[in-house]
Parts: C-alpha cells; structure tokens; sequence
C-alpha cells in the first residue's frame, strides 16, 4: 500500500506525540483527532498491514488493532475452512 495518502492526515496538524499517548487521555484525545480525518480508514488499514505496534493509527489503539488482526485472522480460517 502506498502511503501517499499520508500528506492528508489530520495528524499533519500535530505534534507527533499526540498520537503516541502515555494514558488514556491521550489516547481518546488522539481518536478524536482521527474521527475527524478524511484518510483514517486508509491509515488503519496501513498500520494493520505493516503491523504497526505503537501509537494511535486510524483512530485505534496498539490494544484495538491487534483484535482487529485476531478477528480477521478468525474469519479467515472460518471461510476457508466452511470451503
């Protein structure tokens, strides 16, 4: 995936910091930011497929991607299994 979309993000506007929170204050700060971003979905999935362990990526956390990765990997033994 290319990162192009990069020069989009809202994050731009911010110190990096933001978006690599020591608690949960920073955490929902930096995922309003992203809810307000035209290319968060694009950055979620950027962060999932380079299997980015650290910071907020697309509005979710280190802690949301990884079950988001669980959760798709589980669909994807289901349906080739259910083949």
């Amino acid at each position: 995936m290319s990162s192009e979309w990069m020069a989009d993000g809202k994050c731009r506007e911010y110190p990096a910091e933001v978006f690599f929170p020591r608690d949960g204050v920073g955490v929902i700060k930096a995922q309003h930011i992203c809810a307000e971003c035209p290319v968060a979905a694009r950055c979620l999935e950027y962060a999932l497929e380079n299997h980015i362990d650290h910071g907020i990526w697309g509005g979710r956390s280190e802690r949301e991607r990884r079950r988001l990765l669980r959760e798709r990997r589980r669909r994807r033994i289901f349906n080739i299994d259910a083949h």
